[in-house]
């Protein structure tokens, strides 16, 4: 942590599936696949740790050379506003949350539990995804239904990405070299999971997720804002029942919905450049949302002085970041087409004489949890 470099990387894919592996990247750049069964999370993230000790690809000689380890928590309804230290008590309270996020919560667990059994006295840290958006008004994040159901079962927006949301509108401010004090700042995280938030002197007051990671831009296969009785109609239609809404709405929606092939924004465009309608309609769509979102919050805001934008499609998608811009113009918005031909670097892609100053700013998560983990032991 002291300088901050990258030791190893990586991730288990395919949890539960056949062909299970883990990704890792090594300090000088190479990356390896090691295949290994992976039923369910506890056993990728024991397999994880063994890799780590691996003669071949490790990085440390033994398990005790490790100090603490920082998990995201997906979750952490209202009850958590900052990162944590994980004792038994926040254990408890955070599992009151699963039902804010049954996908994410238990498998976020099995990983506090599965390095609890490797290191029982290894102190662990949770970094919640929720945290960030706590500071959002009464206004932002209430919803317009009878109040008892927020009182009774936390029905609120939340919002999501936190994590990344504020590590860009940091990261921003030390990239322009200028105090988040005063600045109104849109970030947006776009990947195949996407999200705006509004932040204010640091601090965020909206953001586009909800309740559940569903609400606000059209994603790879999520729908987005969607009339609730648009949802009922084709309840009775579909005769389904509310799993089989939910998995309609998650994973067979967004681009991939509309398009009937693919969520991958690549495949897209490359369909939309070959002509395909319905490829140059998801995209007209989803750049739309994204204007839309950035266009409300710099009311809410009063204006905006710095657009972010970042994760995968973010950071990568020079054809999103141009088409999003365009239109915007009356907030004092001029994208550079050739600075906007960067793809993963930090980097000002609006012209010097933009009123707004529009940046790409690569997320890093990671580091994140690891600089909050470090600072609360």
């Amino acid at each position: 942590m002291d300088d901050k470099s990258v030791m190893t990387s990586g991730g288990a894919e395919r949890v539960g599936m056949e062909g299970s592996f883990v990704k890792v990247k090594l300090a000088n750049g190479e990356k390896r696949q090691v295949m290994h069964d992976i039923p369910e999370h506890t056993e990728g993230v024991k397999f994880i740790f063994s890799l780590l000790t691996d003669p071949e690809i490790g990085v440390i000689k033994s398990l005790s050379e490790i100090d603490a380890v920082g998990h995201r928590m997906v979750h952490g309804g209202e009850k958590f506003n900052k990162s944590v230290v994980l004792t038994p008590e926040v254990l408890e309270v955070f599992e009151q949350c699963i039902d804010l996020a049954p996908l994410h919560n238990p498998a976020n667990l099995k990983g506090v539990h599965a390095v609890q059994e490797l290191m029982p006295s290894l102190p662990q840290v949770g970094v919640f995804d929720t945290a960030f958006h706590q500071t959002m008004p009464r206004e932002a994040y209430m919803y317009a239904i009878p109040y008892y159901l927020y009182k009774q079962y936390g029905v609120r927006r939340y919002g999501f990405h936190g994590t990344s949301h504020r590590y860009v509108s940091q990261r921003v401010c030390e990239f322009l070299d200028v105090n988040p004090k005063g600045k109104r700042i849109i970030t947006c995280h776009i990947g195949n999971g996407a999200s705006i938030a509004a932040v204010k002197d640091g601090r965020c007051i909206d953001t586009s997720m909800g309740l559940t990671p569903l609400e606000g831009l059209m994603m790879g296969t999520r729908s987005g804002d969607i009339d609730g009785g648009a949802i009922t109609f084709l309840e009775k239609k579909l005769d389904l029942d509310a799993d089989g809404m939910s998995n309609l709405l998650n994973k067979q929606s967004g681009v991939l919905g509309i398009t009937g092939e693919s969520s991958d924004m690549r495949d897209i465009e490359n369909a939309a450049s070959g002509g395909d309608e319905r490829a140059r309609l998801a995209l007209g769509m989803y750049f739309y949302r994204i204007k839309k979102y950035i266009g409300a919050y710099a009311a809410a805001m009063g204006g905006v002085d710095i657009i972010v934008f970042t994760a995968g499609v973010g950071e990568n998608q020079t054809g999103m970041r141009y088409d999003v811009c365009q239109g915007l113009e009356f907030l004092g918005v001029k994208i550079d087409a050739e600075k906007n031909r960067v793809r993963g670097e930090e980097a000002v892609i609006s012209t010097d004489d933009s009123r707004v100053k529009v940046c790409v700013i690569p997320t890093n998560e990671e580091l994140m949890i690891a600089t909050d983990t470090m600072n609360l032991l």
